[in-house]
Formats: structure tokens, sequence, C-alpha cells
């Protein structure tokens, strides 16, 4: 039930120079669906990634930040679909191993140089063997053109696919940025999100690299919320393989450095948004624009607090202007508010001035703004110059029975 959002058309995503995307049907559950995504890597390509701060990191996130620590020349990328390989111990980790050594011996690249995925199910032991015997289906369907099908999967619970392009100029030459995100639930990122790939033809310095995934990060998946809750697989990657042959960019002072980190961050939040869009039982789409806060942080700190409040999520499932609701996550945010320097809008409608309801406010105007599939939020603190926005959905009845029945 995802709120305005379609599968992305093919036309519109563009391939990567030096990114191949080949896919496999392993049976990981009992569906009849691809489960298995395979990304391979030109020589030469520079990798970086951000991962859960979750305690239970799964044991692909484990050897993943090995793998990318140890500095080796990242050539290839495996997902799997419907086993988290996650509380699975010593057993869980020679799994992610051994998928790695099979990616290896397939790719003529060592174990080393493989990054492995998963998501799916919590403490279940990954039939490693299913994804092993997929590995050579993965390499014969490898092409570059393979961006919405892989996108496909890497799904569980989503219901459409999320594949994003945009191509900018960097010195006259042409630089496409494509990207593919997962997740739907358990989703609260932490310098992450559940699943997402972005790679671009771009040549980048791996220490700018390192630091450029960061601020996408912050700009984009460490903005939208479904549930509050962090996964244990979280994993944002991000490639730059340099096949567009420009000067390589060494410093945010380069010439096109910000017109690519535009790019990207537009990639990613259009990724982020799209996740939002299809929150487990979605009904509605929420954009909490804070601003006048103290500080960036400040203002995040609020943005979530209103966006994490099942009481506030279950008052937009039923389109009810509860503004009891919004005050209450607003003043558990910020104990110390000065309330009366509190202004809030539904869409265009001012419901709340000076930390009082708005004497020009009517119930009927709120019914009507609280009616659309995608709704906007914009509270004014009056405590400084700055702003943030955070992209959330509501809580239907059939977020209860998707996670209620998410292991049947």
């Amino acid at each position: 039930m995802a709120v305005n959002l379609f599968a992305p058309n093919p036309d519109d995503i563009f391939p990567v120079a030096g990114v191949e995307l080949g896919f496999a049907r392993a049976q990981i559950k009992s569906w009849d669906r691809r489960d298995v995504m395979l990304m391979r890597l030109c020589p030469g390509s520079h990798v970086a990634g951000v991962f859960t701060q979750n305690a239970f990191a799964a044991a692909p996130v484990q050897l993943c930040r090995q793998h990318l620590k140890a500095g080796a020349d990242i050539r290839a990328l495996i997902i799997n679909a419907g086993n988290a390989n996650c509380g699975t111990g010593k057993q869980g980790l020679q799994a992610a191993q051994a998928t790695c050594k099979a990616v290896g011996l397939a790719l003529q690249c060592a174990p080393e140089q493989v990054l492995a995925f998963s998501t799916g199910v919590i403490l279940e032991h990954l039939p490693v063997e299913k994804i092993i015997a997929a590995v050579p289906q993965a390499v014969a369907s490898l092409s570059e053109g393979n961006w919405c099908e892989a996108a496909a999967a890497i799904m569980t619970t989503d219901t459409v696919a999320k594949a994003v392009s945009q191509r900018v100029q960097i010195d006259g030459t042409t630089i496409t940025v494509t990207g593919i995100a997962k997740g739907v639930g358990m989703l609260q990122p932490n310098m992450a999100t559940m699943l997402a790939y972005m790679a671009t033809d771009a040549r980048i310095e791996q220490p700018l690299l390192n630091k450029l995934i960061k601020e996408v990060a912050d700009a984009s998946f460490n903005r939208v919320t479904v549930d509050g809750d962090t996964s244990t697989n979280d994993s944002f990657i991000l490639i730059a393989t340099g096949k567009s042959g420009h000067a390589q960019l060494r410093s945010e002072n380069d010439q096109g450095f910000q017109a690519l980190k535009a790019a990207l961050i537009a990639v990613a939040q259009e990724l982020a948004i799209k996740i939002a869009r299809d929150g487990e039982g979605a009904t509605k789409l929420i954009t909490i624009e804070v601003e006048e806060a103290a500080s960036v942080e400040e203002a995040h700190r609020v943005g979530k607090f209103i966006a994490h409040s099942p009481l506030v999520k279950t008052a937009f499932f039923a389109s009810d202007p509860n503004l009891g609701r919004l005050i209450m996550a607003i003043g558990n945010a910020l104990p110390q508010l000065d309330t009366s320097r509190v202004n809030l809008w539904l869409g265009d409608v001012r419901v709340i001035e000076g930390g009082q309801r708005a004497a020009s406010y009517e119930e009927e105007q709120g019914a009507r703004v609280m009616k659309p599939a995608e709704i906007t939020v914009r509270l004014a603190l009056g405590r400084g110059a700055a702003r943030t926005t955070v992209w959330t959905c509501d809580y239907s009845y059939d977020y209860v029975k998707i996670n209620a029945e998410y292991r049947t």
C-alpha cells in the first residue's frame, strides 16, 4: 500500500560505467522470485560504507567493516533477501565468509575483495549453500543495465522496487549517479538506511569519498524513519568507479565537486522518500519541516520525536487533526522549550500560534489538510536559524498485521 510510489521506469535509470549487476533465484524463503543480487565493480573502484550502530550488528555487517577497514580493492557485492544472518554467532560469520569466497572464486578475486549483505528474518541461520549455488546464475546475468532488476531482487516486505538516477556535468564531462535501496520497516537509520547502494562513474579519491558518504547519509537516509527502530543490518554503500575520465576529485574545493555532491544527495533523498512512501502499511507520506531551531541537531531531534510518536502517526492515519499529540511530541523533544515562541502549521493552515491554538484555526481546516495522502507539518521553534526536514509515514492497521505475521 505504497503512497504515490511506482516501479521505476528502466529508461530513467542510467547505467554506471564500471558497475555490472546480476541476480538469481536462490529460494531462501518459500517464494518464487529473485532474492540474490550480485554487483561486479571494475578494478580501481573506490568504495565507502556506513553501517548500523545497533550492538547486534549482523554477521555480514561485521565482515563488511573488516574488508573495508583492510583497504582491499573491492571488486564485488552480493546481497541476499529473506534471511538477515543476524544473531547467528560464529556460524553466521562463517556463512558470510563462505559467500564471499564463492563470489571470489566465480569472479577471480580474493574473498576480502567481496562485500556481503543480508536482509530478512533475524536469529535464523543463513542457508548459505543456496546462495553459493545461485552465484553462477547471478554471474551469468551480469549487465550494466540491470539496476531495476537488482532493486527488485533485494526487496523483503517492500511493495515497490526503488531506483533513482541523475546526471551532472563536471568540467564538460557527463557524470552519472544511480542508486537503489530497500527498506520499509524496522527503519530508523543511524548512519545508514536498511540497504542502499549508490554508484557514480566520477573519479573521487578514497579519503574524500569516506567523508562524502557520511554527509550524503546525514542529508538523506538519516532523515527518514518508519517506526523508530534501527535495524541490525543497515548498510549504505557508495561506489566511485572513476570511469568518467574527468580530473580526480581530491578536495571539496575542486571544480565540480559541489555539483556532484548535490546530485548524490538528491538521489539519496529521493530514495529515502521512496522508503517512507513504502513504509509497512503506509497510507500517508508525512514531511516534517523544523525551522528556527538553535542547531541542526536540535531540529533533527524534534523532527524525529514527532515522526516516532505512535500517537501522532495513528492520528495521521485517521486524518484526525489531534493537535495535542503534536505538541506532546514537541515538548518531549525539548523539555526546556519556551513554548510561547512556537508556531505550527498543518499544510497551509496555522494551527498553533505562540504556543496556543491559533485564533483563526477551526477544526474543519485541520480535517481538510489531514485527508490527502501527502501531508506537510511545518514547525517554527523560535530559537534560532537552523532547520531540517524529516520524512515518515503513518501507522495503519496493516503495519500491525505485516509485522505480526512477518515470520509466517
